[in-house]
Formats: structure tokens, C-alpha cells, sequence
């Protein structure tokens, strides 16, 4: 991955940061030590709280989890803004990072309060730095990463007349002008959606790009940067040309759409593959296959960190809970029961993941498929204040607006008068 940082040079073994499960809650007076620690949709932690637990009897923790990570982040963002009821470790998406970036006095700085055998080499250059402030304060542990794949329906693509083997599917999604040929192709065959919505792609096109909305002088890059206009018609066009379903993701509808088999084709982030196993059902098992082939090559769709907030009232024992978590062979663990995928250097290594398939979609080596993607990721796109906002709050709700009618130039202008709004 990665800026030469999948050189993967050796970071400290599989064995660091209270690996021996005995440090956490030293230099306490003996006493239960109440952590708690906040997420979002599924970081797969359940089990490994527990197991926390069981090596530390003098920890016990609490897991606050919310369904969506859009009302998670501003709920966060308002907890800051109160300096009042934060958890002793809170999770941030990659997308909502440059909003707690940029108040770095509200955290914890982890180079100071984590334990000492954490270092940075234990992850990805770039999931390093982009957890890192302006100033210096390393804000964030990271957990995972979001390495871009293609799920589909292999069923539907025969249906069509499509290729539907692994490999022979590779052309269809070689390029975003193939993605969309093949589209109009599925179409025409089956009178049927070939993808969820035209967010989701325009999100994934989006992250392929070397800056996001907001660039590294806070400015919004929506109406300077050609290609996001670009890649805007694209999509809208083969959304006019009735490619989409028009489903707003994570939406009842959505979820159902998975099961109905609504849409033929899914970008597919790693942490994609549990939600669609998730949503799909088991009556569905076998039918869905992914691909390593990606258009444009690949990118990384989310990933989040670990943090502990200066309101936390043990904030070392807090810093030991998220580096336990973000160790290897906890990620690796996570990546098993919910698809989200490693950022640490020595987990890209590991047995354990390279060898580990996903029977639901055919048996595929699904660890070895997202590492050989995650090495296309050259480095992690630059995201300003607001970034999770205006991909939230604007360009979404006006891409669902062309989606029931609204021309895509109007579309376009209500996208950056949102977008204005949100970066002040």
C-alpha cells in the first residue's frame, strides 16, 4: 500500500502492546477500572471486549454502538463541543477525521500515553499519518483500512449474457467506461438495475482521487476540480440511462434490495462483504462473487481510528484498551467476522489472513484478494474539515434528487450550494 510502505517492512512482531493481555489497568490501586469505548455500524470488537476482559478482571468496559456512522460523528462533534459525555475510547471514519483533526487539544496525544512498544511502523505510512494532526498529536490508532473490490451477482450477469466467473468478469470492470458499457449491456438484456445508486459509485470514484472536497488550505474543491465534475456526468448519465436502483444506502429499501436481487453489482469496500452477507441472507449464499478487478484500478473506501478524548478520566488504561485492538492479531480477528480489513503491516503477512476465505462468496481467498488491492493504494487522499459532511449532507442528497428527476446540472448546482453551506 502503499507509499512504499508495503515494502511491508517488519514492524514490532505479533506479539506487542499488551499482547500478554497483562498490562492494562497498571499503576491503579488495584481497584475495577469502568472503560467505556463508543463505535459505529460493526467494528466486530464484541467478542474481543470480552476476551479484554477475561485477560484484564480489572477492566470492565461498556460498549456504546450505533447503527449509522453519520448520526455517530455528529453526536461525537457535539459531545466536544460540550467538552461532556465522550467515551474513554471513540471510533472516527476516515471521512469525519479532519473534523477532530483540526481540534487536536480535545485528545489525547497517543505518542505520550500509549504504551511505550506501540510505535508507528506497526501500520501502513499513510494510516499512520493520516491519524496524525497538524501539530503533531497522533490522535488516532487505526483500525482498518477499506480496500476497493467488486461484488456482483453471478446468477444476474448470466441472465444477461454476461461473464460471471471471477476471472472472466475482469474486463467488464477494468475501467469505469467498461463498468458503464457493460451497464447499458444489462440493461438492455434483463430491463433491471445494474448497480444500488449513483452515490454509492460516485463515492467510490470519489475516493480514487488524490483530494477530496476540501483541499489542504481548507478550500471546497467541488466547482476546481474537473474531475469531480467529470466523474458527476458519468455517473448521472448512466443513471439516466437506467443503471441505478435508486436506493439510498443502508435504507430498509436498500437492505431489502440485496435479498430481491434489485442490483446486479456492488462496489465493494472489504467491510462491504459482511453487510452484504448480512443483508443478502443465506438464501443467497453462492450467488454473490467478488473480483478483485476494480475500475480505475482500486482505491480505499473508509477505514476508521481509535481515539481517547482528554475528557477521559482514564485515558492510559483507555490507550491501552485501543492499542490491544488495534494490535495484528485483534484486527485479524475483526477482518474474520465482519470483512473489515488490517492496516497493520504484519497483519498483511499473516497466515491467518491471506488463507482466510469467505465461503458465502464461493470460498474465494478474500484476504489474499483485499491484500493484492490494498498494495494498489498509493496513498490516503487528503480530506479537509467537512469532508464526511458534504459527502452526507450534499453530494448524496442531490444525486438521489437526479435520481427522482431533477436534471443533473440543477443536481449539481444544489450539491455545491450545500457543500458552500457546510464549509462556511
Amino acid at each position: 500500500m502503499l507509499a512504499g510502505a508495503i515494502a511491508l517492512v517488519a514492524a514490532a512482531g505479533l506479539t506487542a502492546c499488551g499482547d500478554d493481555g497483562g498490562s492494562a489497568g497498571s499503576g491503579s490501586d488495584g481497584g475495577q477500572i469502568e472503560l467505556t469505548i463508543g463505535t459505529f455500524t460493526e467494528f466486530g470488537y464484541e467478542d474481543l471486549l470480552k476476551e479484554y476482559e477475561d485477560l484484564n478482571p480489572n477492566i470492565k468496559i461498556t460498549h456504546h454502538k450505533t447503527g449509522q456512522g453519520g448520526p455517530y460523528h455528529q453526536q461525537l462533534l457535539t459531545k466536544l463541543a460540550a467538552n461532556s459525555g465522550l467515551e474513554d475510547v471513540v471510533a472516527i471514519e476516515e471521512g469525519h477525521l479532519p473534523d477532530v483533526l483540526d481540534k487536536p487539544h480535545l485528545f489525547n496525544n497517543l505518542a505520550d500515553i500509549g504504551p511505550s512498544d506501540v510505535k508507528p511502523e506497526r501500520w501502513l505510512d499513510w494510516k499512520y499519518e493520516a491519524g496524525t494532526a497538524k501539530d503533531g498529536t497522533w490522535v488516532g490508532y487505526g483500525t482498518d483500512i477499506g480496500p476497493l473490490a467488486m461484488c456482483y451477482r453471478k446468477d444476474l450477469l448470466e441472465a444477461a449474457g454476461l461473464p460471471s466467473d471471477p476471472e472472466a468478469v475482469k474486463p467488464l470492470f477494468e475501467s469505469w467506461e467498461s463498468y458503464f458499457e457493460a451497464g447499458d449491456t444489462y440493461v438492455e438484456k434483463t430491463g433491471k438495475a445494474w448497480f444500488d445508486s449513483t452515490s454509492q459509485i460516485f463515492n467510490a470514484m470519489q475516493n480514487q482521487l488524490d483530494v477530496g472536497y476540501v483541499d489542504e488550505d481548507n478550500k471546497l474543491t467541488l466547482e476546481s476540480n474537473q474531475d469531480i465534475r467529470d466523474n458527476w456526468d458519468q455517473v448521472t448519465a448512466a443513471g439516466n440511462r437506467g443503471q441505478t436502483a435508486k436506493l439510498v444506502a443502508f435504507s430498509p429499501e436498500w437492505n431489502n434490495g440485496f435479498k430481491q436481487g434489485a442490483f446486479a453489482t456492488k462496489t465493494c469496500p472489504s467491510w462491504m462483504l459482511g453487510v452484504v452477507k448480512e443483508q443478502a441472507g443465506p438464501e443467497n449464499a453462492g450467488k454473490w462473487a467478488v473480483t478483485d478487478a476494480f475500475p480505475g484500478g482500486g482505491g480505499n473506501w473508509g477505514g476508521s481510528f481509535l481515539a481517547v478524548p482528554k475528557q477521559s478520566q482514564h485515558p492510559k488504561e483507555a490507550a491501552e484498551l485501543a492499542a490491544w485492538l488495534t494490535a495484528p492479531e485483534q484486527q485479524i480477528k475483526a477482518f474474520q467476522k465482519t470483512g473489515n480489513f488490517p492496516s497493520q503491516v504484519d497483519a498483511l503477512e499473516e497466515p491467518q489472513l491471506l488463507d482466510f476465505t469467505n465461503d458465502y462468496f464461493g470460498n474465494v481467498k478474500v484476504g489474499t484478494l483485499f491484500a493484492a488491492q490494498a498494495q494498489k493504494v498509493e496513498k490516503a487522499q487528503f480530506k479537509g474539515p467537512g469532508d464526511g459532511k458534504i459527502q452526507e449532507n450534499a453530494t448524496s442528497p442531490a444525486l438521489q434528487a437526479v435520481e427522482k428527476g431533477k436534471s443533473p446540472e440543477d443536481g449539481w448546482e444544489q450539491a455545491v450550494e450545500a457543500a458552500k453551506r457546510i464549509a462556511g
